[in-house]
């Protein structure tokens, strides 16, 4: 049994970003009322607009106009608040009162978070627990998007949601606390939940500098890609759209309540196999290899057998085919007048 979309009302908070917008235009075309609930200032819009006007500047702040157009062109509202101030996120949901809440409001980068422990804390535990508190006795279900570095050091080359996590570094941390509130909260208020954990996702209108934007922008400017260690550590990349549909189903689905999912590829692959296919469209870069972050967790494929077999979810891009749509989505803003030349290209 699936809940129909149509008319559904979904909020989506930090629905401005990566993952967000694009789940917002899918969800729409499947006939859901989306609200994005946003400040744009966390790897968008505002945080381009104060920095220096250099080129990768410039070509992200018009990136995230692309994903603003969209949103607009498909009719999907953007509320423009700040989701750590609980009065205005109230008065928001208030206005929506949604039956789905998706939670992506954080500091989407695990180096950032050890830099920035205070703004990671504010951006991503203070941001939950408003949704948490303005969804019990409102909103029918809240998702909590977290992450596959909530395990740690994998201790064999696959892990399952039963693998107990041991979270290393402050971004790891705070999305297992998160995790925990998430369940607390159904405990204490019977709010049903969904606790997703992605993996390495790439694609389209990224500009959170995740390992597959670095590798290709380095490689259409020419620079060399540089990579931790010697390139075996592998990582269970996935294209933005298997997750978009993964999040999609567990909404529809009503078996996802209460449940923790992986929703990734279900493979991993090496940096290097990463690096060799980028080197496949730019055969001139140049590989580098420098000292490995000791809170860079070493990790694997995260098993996707329950996501399967409890809401029917079926990856379709292994990484060769979706880096192939990322890339031929960098080519064609290249030869478009809708974003600048990439990087000055």
């Amino acid at each position: 049994m699936s809940l129909s979309l149509e008319n559904r009302r979904i909020a989506l908070v930090g629905g401005a970003g990566f993952i967000g917008h694009n789940l917002a235009l899918k969800l729409k075309s499947l006939g859901a009322d989306v609200h994005v609930i946003d400040n744009l200032q966390v790897n968008n819009l505002m945080a381009f607009i104060v920095e220096n006007a250099q080129t990768d500047t410039l070509y992200y702040r018009q990136i995230i106009f692309q994903r603003l157009h969209q949103l607009n062109e498909a009719g999907i509202p953007i509320h423009v608040v700040d989701s750590r101030d609980y009065h205005a996120l109230s008065k928001a949901l208030g206005d929506v009162k949604p039956q789905t809440i998706v939670h992506l409001a954080a500091v989407a980068h695990a180096n950032r978070s050890n830099k920035d422990p205070r703004s990671t804390f504010d951006n991503s535990l203070r941001t939950l627990e408003n949704s948490l508190d303005c969804a019990r006795g409102h909103a029918e279900h809240l998702i909590y998007l977290s992450s596959s570095m909530v395990y740690g050091n994998f201790t064999s080359g696959e892990v399952d949601e039963e693998t107990p996590c041991e979270p290393l570094g402050i971004y790891a941390a705070l999305k297992f606390a998160g995790e925990k509130i998430v369940i607390a909260y159904n405990q204490v208020f019977d709010l049903p939940y969904t606790i997703i954990r992605p993996s390495a996702l790439y694609g389209e209108r990224c500009v959170s500098r995740r390992v597959g934007q670095i590798f290709i922008e380095n490689a259409i400017r020419g620079d060399d890609i540089t990579i931790q260690g010697d390139g075996s550590n592998r990582l269970d990349f996935t294209y933005i759209d298997d997750f978009v549909s993964g999040i999609t189903l567990a909404i529809q689905k009503p078996e996802a309540r209460n449940e923790v999912f992986n929703l990734t590829y279900g493979e991993s692959r090496s940096l290097m196999d990463m690096a060799e296919i980028v080197k496949e469209y730019f055969p001139d870069v140049v590989v580098n290899h420098k000292e490995w972050d000791r809170l860079m967790p070493k990790r694997g494929t995260l098993s996707v057998e329950k996501a399967k077999r409890m809401i029917g979810y079926d990856p379709q891009f292994p990484l060769e085919k979706g880096l192939k749509k990322y890339i031929d989505w960098y080519r064609s803003i290249e030869n478009s007048n809708s974003v600048s030349s990439p990087l000055g290209v």
